[in-house]
């Protein structure tokens, strides 16, 4: 995730129970932030990013999105 500005990004997502503080992305020296997550196969996952500040966004480089009630989308993941 490309978020150079960001004092904090998290992935979240029905991993995770949507939690904020489960799974916090590190910074990298090029700007992006990044976090390993192993997630079981066979299974579409949603998730989607969230900087501090309450602003959320999706994957950029996801091909696959769904509306999710809010008025937006997430992403989704197939293992």
């Amino acid at each position: 995730v490309w978020a150079p500005n960001a004092l904090g990004v998290s992935v979240i997502g029905d991993f995770n129970g949507w939690s904020p503080l489960a799974t916090p992305m590190k910074p990298r020296s090029n700007g992006t932030r990044s976090v390993a997550v192993v997630l079981p196969a066979g299974h579409t996952f949603r998730f989607r990013y969230l900087a501090e500040g309450g602003r959320f966004f999706d994957d950029d480089g996801c091909d696959t999105r769904e509306p999710n009630g809010y008025g937006e989308t997430h992403s989704l993941l197939v293992t």
